[in-house]
């Protein structure tokens, strides 16, 4: 196997990927319908799962597209007519849900929280008191990637399983690095995508979800096609493919770079984002240049600095 040039990017995704994933895709080519590349995607949703839950409750349903189609997929899914849903909107990730909400008419309340701040939850638990309805769902960000900032979804999960509201995650840029368990923090929902900390590459958007739960869409008036979570999630449980043509060579790599993090671990790897999280920060620190989100709020994955304002700044 050549060596590829590594560029080293600074864009928080897609990652930077190694050669091993990138070669993953040079595979004879094969029709996805094939038992084969079924089997193929039945490991991939079994092993995401795990990552997250216990796949005797919960599984995951893929997609081919960016991770926002993953949101997009669960928001006009599995919130219905009558539903009322609070978006915690605290950075470019959680006003494009709202954006999304307000394209499929949903009945959303718009919670603004700061950008660099923790959620505020007794401000949050006074809206859901007040609203006037019934919360059914509450959707919040949990990495924000422009930023860095990282919520308490446990926290927030723990009030809505006071009010029986179901909580919806974006986890685009934490899962793969920071621990997460859908039972104990009461998710029922949650969106991710392969290019950001799994290292694979972009291409492919996930669910992962309570079975009892997508089992329960089946009655919901269909607002989608291509998304209908409830249609995918029937469709590969009973042929293990996709509706649609799927991004077959994407899948090889993503399978590979789950296993790379089998390998390394989710703990390893966390600690090694930690660690060059922590080398960029000292070093920009020594030329006067701080992050936006402090230390207490922060993932460590990505960040966002403060611009100096300053002569000679480049």
């Amino acid at each position: 196997m050549r060596s590829v040039k590594r560029n080293i990017l600074l864009n928080p995704g897609p990652a930077t990927t190694t050669d091993s994933v990138k070669f993953a895709q040079i595979v004879p080519d094969i029709c996805p319908r094939e038992e084969e590349f079924g089997r193929l995607m039945e490991d991939i949703s079994l092993d995401l799962t795990r990552l997250v839950a216990d796949e005797a409750h919960y599984t995951t349903v893929l997609f081919g597209g960016s991770g926002t189609a993953a949101v997009e997929s669960i928001l006009s899914s599995v919130v219905r007519e009558d539903d009322v849903v609070i978006i915690i909107n605290n950075g470019a990730y959680g006003k494009r849900m709202c954006q999304i909400a307000a394209a499929y008419g949903l009945n959303y309340l718009e919670f603004k929280s700061s950008p660099e701040e923790a959620v505020d939850l007794p401000a949050l638990e006074a809206t859901i008191q007040n609203c006037g309805q019934i919360v059914s769902h509450v959707a919040v960000v949990h990495n924000e990637t422009t930023t860095g900032l990282l919520t308490d979804i446990e926290a927030i999960g723990k009030l809505c399983g006071k009010y029986g509201s179901d909580l919806i995650v974006d986890a685009m840029s934490s899962l793969g690095a920071i621990p997460i368990q859908m039972e104990q923090m009461n998710i029922c929902y949650l969106a991710a995508s392969s290019n950001k900390n799994l290292q694979g590459l972009p291409g492919i958007a996930f669910v992962v979800a309570e079975k009892s739960k997508l089992a329960s869409l089946k009655s919901a008036r269909p607002r989608n096609y291509y998304l209908n979570l409830h249609e995918q999630y029937e469709h590969f449980a009973k042929t293990r493919q996709m509706r649609f043509t799927p991004p077959v060579q994407t899948l090889y790599a993503l399978k590979q770079a789950i296993e790379e993090l089998k390998g390394e671990s989710l703990t390893e790897r966390y600690a090694r984002y930690t660690e060059s999280w922590e080398t960029l920060i000292c070093g920009m620190s020594l030329r006067g240049i701080n992050h936006l989100v402090a230390e207490k709020n922060h993932s460590k994955i990505v960040t966002s600095f403060i611009e100096p304002d300053c002569k000679g700044f480049d």
